[in-house]
C-alpha cells in the first residue's frame, strides 16, 4: 500500500473538514460563493473551481484539473475561517501590518516580494497582459488590482529596476482579509498569486522564461 504524503493526508483532512460545514451560511456570507445542487463554485484569481458536496474535492471548471495543493488550502481555509461580520473596509496594508502578519513578514517578502520584483524585472510589459488573464485590472501607471477571491482583492504594484536600482515590487490587501482567512494563508495566497502571474506572461516565478 502507497504511503501518503503529509500534505495528502492534511488535504483529505480539510476535504472531511468541509463536509461538516454548513454550506448555506457560508454562501450567504462569503461574496463570490455560489451554491450548485453538487458543488460550490468560486474563482481564485480569475479560474472557476468546483467543491464537491458529496466528498470535499476540488477541481478546477476552468481547465478540468485538480486543484494544486495551495489552491486547495486557500479555498478551504477561506470557507472554515471567514467570519460572519467580516466586511471590506477600504484600507488597503502591505502584509506586514495586517494583524499577527508581523512573525511571517521577513520570509514573506523574501520568499513571495522579492521574486516577485525579480520575475518581471526587465519584462514589465508582459505584467499588463499577466494581470487581464487572472481576471484583473490596471489601476494606474504602477498599479493593479487582482482578484485572489472576490472577497479578498489584492494590488500589486510594480518599479522596473535600471542601472541604479533593482525593481522593486508589493502586494497589499484590505486590512479585513485576515477576517476572511487566517493571517497565513494570506501568504499563500501571494504565493499561488506570484505563480499564476508568472505562468501568464510565460515565465517561472525567478524569472526565468518557460
Amino acid at each position: 500500500m502507497e504511503k501518503m504524503s503529509n500534505y495528502e493526508i492534511q488535504r483529505r483532512q480539510w476535504q472531511e473538514r468541509f463536509l461538516s460545514m454548513d454550506q448555506e451560511a457560508l454562501c450567504r456570507r462569503l461574496p463570490g460563493l455560489e451554491l450548485a445542487e453538487s458543488q460550490l463554485r468560486l474563482r481564485h484569481f480569475g479560474r472557476l473551481f468546483a467543491v464537491s458536496r458529496r466528498d470535499g474535492t476540488i477541481r478546477c471548471l476552468t481547465d478540468g484539473a485538480p486543484a494544486s495543493y495551495n489552491e486547495a488550502m486557500n479555498i478551504y481555509t477561506l470557507l472554515h475561517y471567514a467570519r460572519p461580520d467580516a466586511r471590506w473596509t477600504g484600507r488597503w496594508l502591505p502584509f506586514r501590518d495586517l494583524r499577527h502578519a508581523s512573525p511571517f513578514a521577513s520570509a514573506y517578502h523574501s520568499g513571495i516580494i522579492r521574486p516577485l520584483a525579480r520575475t518581471f524585472a526587465g519584462r514589465e510589459d508582459l505584467l499588463p497582459g499577466a494581470v487581464r488573464e487572472l481576471g484583473g485590472l490596471r489601476l494606474d501607471l504602477h498599479g493593479y488590482q487582482l482578484p485572489a477571491f472576490e472577497c479578498i482583492p489584492m494590488r500589486l504594484y510594480f518599479w522596473d529596476g535600471d542601472e541604479d536600482f533593482e525593481a522593486q515590487a508589493n502586494l497589499l490587501f484590505d486590512e479585513s482579509a485576515v477576517d476572511f482567512i487566517h493571517v497565513e494563508s494570506v501568504v499563500t495566497i501571494a504565493s499561488v498569486g506570484v505563480f499564476r502571474l508568472a505562468e501568464a506572461a510565460g515565465l517561472s516565478p525567478d524569472g526565468n522564461a518557460l
